[in-house]
């Protein structure tokens, strides 16, 4: 790949070259999504009989559940665009368990986060239809300034799904939300009725935050800033993490995501590196990586 010529390609020829070598990385079954996603909530949800029990200290629970809560993304959002199995496939019943189990830690619903994150897909960096817009920020110490504007109740933050969802005719999945929204709140109110409000707050409330702010960092904010342009190849970007691949949740090659999405995040890496020439020619920001 590195011996060709791009300058004599047209854009047709890049276009054939890109798809062979994406090509190569789909269709195939992420099991380690598969067994992360489910095996990350069981995990989860064992930490609370095991603390009321006191069989395990809430202090040694407290930093598994914010990992458990920032882990439970991904696996979902490999369902989310059907990488463990599409419509009429035989494992489709795995890809929405999948799907729906492994967000349960974050209390997102699955049908919201599949019909919102093809929209921030279709209309990436768009000011109005990319419901992950408000996100973006100037700097690091701005995105965290504005997260925490957005855990007030009226934020722009806390309506962007909804309002997607309205504008796109799927209203009718704010009703999901409205019932895992309501489970946790019931499950958050026992505990404290019971005498275990501590242990609701760090096993939950408290990781749930953590969560939430380290993933819209790594998976909204670092791939697309500075987020002021538009266009297959402008919308995001590859970037270089002082926190490693697997630290920054794999988005270091986000731009590989954002063009083809139904390659695996494990295999990401891989599509990088062989397509990198290629992104190089056509302009893409690559920063250092």
């Amino acid at each position: 790949m590195n011996t060709m010529n791009f300058s004599e390609m047209s854009d047709q020829q890049l276009d054939v070259a890109e798809r062979k070598i994406a090509g190569k990385y789909m269709h195939q079954v992420p099991w380690g999504a598969v067994a992360w996603g489910i095996g990350n909530c069981l995990v989860f949800i064992a930490l609370f009989p095991l603390v009321l029990m006191d069989i395990l200290s809430l202090w040694i629970a407290f930093p598994i559940a914010v990992l458990n809560v920032t882990l439970s993304y991904l696996p979902s959002h490999e369902a989310q665009h059907n990488i463990i199995a599409g419509k009429g496939k035989p494992l489709r019943w795995l890809n929405e368990l999948v799907g729906h189990v492994s967000t349960i830690p974050l209390v997102y619903p699955y049908r919201v986060l599949r019909a919102t994150h093809m929209e921030h897909h279709k209309h990436c960096n768009h000011p109005v239809n990319d419901c992950d817009i408000d996100t973006h920020a100037d700097s690091t110490p701005h995105f965290f300034w504005k997260t925490l504007l957005n855990k007030q109740p009226a934020s722009q933050r806390n309506s962007a799904y909804s309002a997607c969802l309205q504008r796109t005719g799927q209203g009718h999945l704010v009703l999901d939300a409205v019932l895992m929204q309501s489970a946790y709140i019931i499950i958050m109110f026992l505990l404290a009725w019971t005498g275990h409000a501590i242990e609701a707050l760090f096993l939950w409330f408290i990781p749930k935050l953590i969560g939430e702010t380290y993933l819209i960092y790594y998976l909204a904010w670092a791939p697309h800033h500075p987020g002021n342009e538009q266009g297959r190849y402008r919308d995001t970007r590859a970037f270089k993490s002082r926190m490693g691949n697997i630290m920054s949740m794999g988005m270091q090659y986000h731009i590989i995501h954002h063009l083809y999405p139904r390659i695996p995040l494990s295999k990401t890496p891989a599509a990088y590196r062989e397509m990198k020439p290629i992104l190089e020619h056509r302009g893409c920001e690559l920063g250092t990586l």
